[in-house]
């Protein structure tokens, strides 16, 4: 695949083609089991789907934009938006993690107007289930956005269910400072990777930052380590249900990983990754894989101090140019009980007005609309930019590229069973390989 030489050519690879083909039975099926892990009740909308009313004043939004950057965003989003139409937002911010567990249960029952959500396999999974509210109108009055945007905002049906707001790709982040210190360079290779961790661990840093409690940052490790072993579309058909997970080829991935664990923070079963990133931030780690949202958990005065290199190439002849680079937006709920002002906030967030105000406040994040005023952008975020704009293909992530029944009740637990042991090997692979052929030929 040629290098990508504008925006739309890129963006069109954030598209996964996992999603082709997939029927309304395989969906619902697939719903009854994220419905059995995500029924724990906490997600509670403010809406009232039931209801059909209309609140003049008012539209209300489920966000999982709990941390402080993505939350001051959101505020000021909303507060604009009140300016610009008088409607006031009423914002219901649940814990990121629990947002997305119990996501299955809320759009079910009195979800918000308007929620957070991402782009990808898992946008037209609720689509699909009749979860989401159509916002083809909406998209009608926007522009700014390529034609890849679009689709990645597209159901099954053809239809447009989501607003994209912002991307961030993963890399290797690391703090110039610790690197100038102490001389060290960036790995072109893993066995460059694996030299410089072994000095890291001799100058008493922790060579690689990990953390997975939560049980999604370890799918960017995996993503990565099968893309660079692999290649993409192998990763791709293995997150469709197309590949075994008993191959040889998986099988290589996690080994490679075995190798590596001992070079990551150790306990990471009980560490979130803003505690990984304070790791990092506060110099006692030397680098950390992860998305550039990772610069939220710096202060403005060390920004400049935060630098990253794409992970490296294991086999040559597949190279280091494919990536994670994941989409996050926004989605109108079914029913919404403030249809009209829930898509007049929609039309602003995917303004331009929206997207100046990521640029200002978010360092951790690059915005979707391409009309936007990036010269405030820092020289993390330009740097970021250019490497999605120069990587080959490009994933959405792990638990964003599959089935979410599959990525839940299978993925999480597995990966957090090898971080735990990663010895069977056989074991672990051939208990993914058996649930994922109950799970993808119901």
């Amino acid at each position: 695949m040629s290098r990508p030489r504008t925006q739309a050519e890129y963006l069109a690879r954030l598209v996964p083609s996992s999603v082709a083909g997939v029927n309304r039975r395989t969906l619902l099926a697939g719903a009854a089991g994220a419905g059995s892990l995500l029924g724990t009740g906490l997600l509670a909308g403010c809406g009232g789907s039931d209801s059909g009313g209309s609140d003049a004043k008012t539209v209300s939004m489920g966000s999982n934009a709990s941390d402080p950057t993505p939350k001051d965003v959101l505020a000021k989003l909303s507060g604009a938006f009140k300016t610009a139409s008088g409607v006031e937002v009423a914002i219901n911010t649940v814990d990121h993690n629990t947002f997305q567990e119990n996501i299955n249960n809320y759009l079910q029952g009195k979800p918000d107007d308007t929620f957070t959500w991402f782009a990808g396999y898992r946008m037209r999974f609720f689509a699909e289930r009749g979860l989401a509210g159509d916002v083809s109108d909406v998209w009608g009055k926007l522009s700014g956005f390529s034609d890849a945007f679009k689709k990645a905002s597209t159901g099954d049906d053809g239809n447009q269910y989501f607003v994209p707001f912002s991307y961030y790709p993963w890399a290797v982040f690391y703090r110039k400072s610790v690197w100038q210190q102490h001389g060290y360079q960036v790995p072109k290779s893993l066995d460059e990777l694996t030299t410089l961790s072994n000095q890291m661990k001799r100058d008493g840093l922790v060579p690689i930052a990990f953390a997975d409690k939560d049980g999604w940052p370890a799918m960017g490790t995996f993503d990565i380590l099968n893309l660079r072993i692999n290649g993409y579309q192998f990763h791709i058909d293995l997150m469709a249900g197309k590949e075994s997970w008993t191959s040889d080829k998986v099988k290589k991935v996690f080994d490679t990983w075995a190798g590596l664990l001992p070079l990551h923070q150790p306990d990471a079963l009980g560490r979130t990754w803003q505690e990984a990133a304070q790791s990092l931030q506060q110099k006692k780690s030397g680098m950390y894989l992860l998305g550039l949202f990772v610069a939220q958990q710096f202060n403005a005065d060390e920004q400049d101090d935060i630098d990253f290199f794409t992970f490296p190439e294991i086999d040559p002849a597949i190279g280091a140019k494919a990536l994670d680079a994941p989409i996050d937006g926004y989605m109108m709920a079914r029913k919404p009980k403030s249809e009209a002002n829930a898509k007049k906030l929609l039309e602003y967030i995917g303004g331009v007005d929206a997207a100046n105000i990521a640029v200002k406040t978010d360092p951790g994040t690059l915005v979707a609309n391409t009309a936007a005023d990036t010269s405030g952008y820092s020289a993390l975020q330009k740097k970021a930019a250019e490497l999605v704009g120069s990587a080959t293909e490009i994933a959405q992530f792990l638990d964003r590229d599959t089935r979410p029944d599959f990525a839940s009740t299978v993925i999480i637990p597995a990966l957090q069973q090898f971080i735990k042991d990663p010895k069977d090997i056989d074991g672990l692979t051939n208990s993914i390989e058996n649930q994922k052929k109950s799970i993808f030929t119901s």
